[in-house]
């Protein structure tokens, strides 16, 4: 059988009408299927993120088309994105190929994208860059609130587009009484 294969490939060089054939098909059928692909990409719709308001225990909050708790990093200046590579795998950046829409109880005039470093559009709201949490896996969680995380804190975001700082309690216990404060600073 090696030998068959040593007597195919002689064939193929000394025969410069069939090398032309096959280099001329070849390069065809990528020119094909470059075209057929761009075609595909542009009649795809264009994807459009939808911010909406939640009732969460941290009271009415911004969520993505799929329910999951909207965040905002702390970190963030001037509507630009501090929040890449590692961050954004933890914190995936809400993204938007198309213009953003939001549901009832939020003002359309607040939505709006900034572009990241990686070119992709990201939705903000009141010029805040916006976010979700990796370990929220359900529509309604609020694992992320209060986090501090790559250098800032994160907190869910409310219909007027600012950090919903939600402040746990702490217990402090002398020897006859027990109270409870809330913890002053997020």
């Amino acid at each position: 059988m090696p030998h068959r294969r040593t007597e195919d490939a002689k064939v193929l060089s000394r025969d410069p009408i069939t090398v032309a054939v096959m280099v001329t098909l070849t390069a065809l059928l990528a020119v094909i299927g470059f075209l057929a692909a761009s075609s595909l990409a542009r009649s795809a719709p264009e994807s459009s993120a939808t911010v909406s308001l939640r009732k969460t225990a941290l009271g009415q909050v911004l969520v993505n088309s799929k329910g999951r708790t909207i965040y905002m990093f702390m970190r963030d200046k001037n509507g630009k994105s501090a929040c890449n590579g590692g961050c954004a795998s933890f914190w995936p950046p809400l993204l938007s190929s198309g213009k953003p829409t939001v549901g009832h109880g939020l003002k359309a005039s607040l939505v709006g994208t900034t572009k990241r470093s990686n070119g992709s559009r990201q939705v903000t709201y009141n010029r805040h860059p916006l976010y979700t949490f990796a370990l929220d896996k359900q529509a309604g969680q609020t694992k992320g609130e209060g986090n501090l995380a790559f250098g800032a804190r994160w907190y869910a975001v409310s219909a007027k587009g600012s950090a919903i700082v939600k402040a746990p309690a702490t217990t402090s216990t002398s020897s006859s009484t027990t109270t409870t404060t809330p913890y002053p600073y997020p």
